[in-house]
């Protein structure tokens, strides 16, 4: 997708997109079913969607979900098993958008993963993904993030960028 077809895509609905591509992918965790079929189950509320891209990040997520999987799998503090069914939902689609649509912002992914979390996933796992998403943004976007003024991940709060402003 071009840049300015990027800019007209209305936030509201790639949110809700992201919402049904949650449902859609931890459905796909559990049941394996092929995309397509599962795409079928929700026909109704994809025609208030952007259908485009729920196609595309959903076929993504379970053509590459072993790519994702090892690209998500050392930001983690455990196995990625043993994390929750959401929780790996949202970080299979915030790495695969990260990793494959550059014509979303990489702070759009994170803080979209990051409210899906908030109202789907286990109290506090909004900041686990948070995280998680952070450090692989840092990897997959380094010139993005760097351009952005984030200071290095895990540094204090001092290292910001200087804000041009004296002393």
């Amino acid at each position: 997708m071009g840049e300015e077809a990027a800019k007209q895509v209305k936030p509201w609905l790639r949110t809700l997109t992201r919402r049904l591509l949650l449902q859609a992918t931890y459905q796909w965790q559990i049941s394996q079913a092929a995309p397509a079929e599962i795409e079928k189950q929700f026909e109704d509320k994809l025609q208030r969607a952007d259908r485009a891209y729920f196609n595309d990040v959903l076929i993504g997520v379970v053509q590459q979900h072993e790519a994702l999987d090892a690209r998500i799998a050392p930001k983690l503090d455990r196995k990625l098993s043993a994390l929750d069914q959401v929780e790996r939902a949202i970080l299979r689609i915030g790495t695969y958008e990260l990793a494959h649509r550059p014509d979303v912002p990489f702070r759009v992914v994170i803080d979209e993963a990051v409210k899906l979390a908030r109202s789907f996933g286990a109290t506090g796992s909004h900041r686990y993904v948070n995280g998680v998403l952070d450090r692989l943004a840092r990897e997959l976007r380094a010139s993005e993030v760097g351009s952005a003024g984030a200071p290095p991940a895990g540094a204090p709060p001092s290292m910001a960028p200087d804000s041009g402003a004296p002393d």
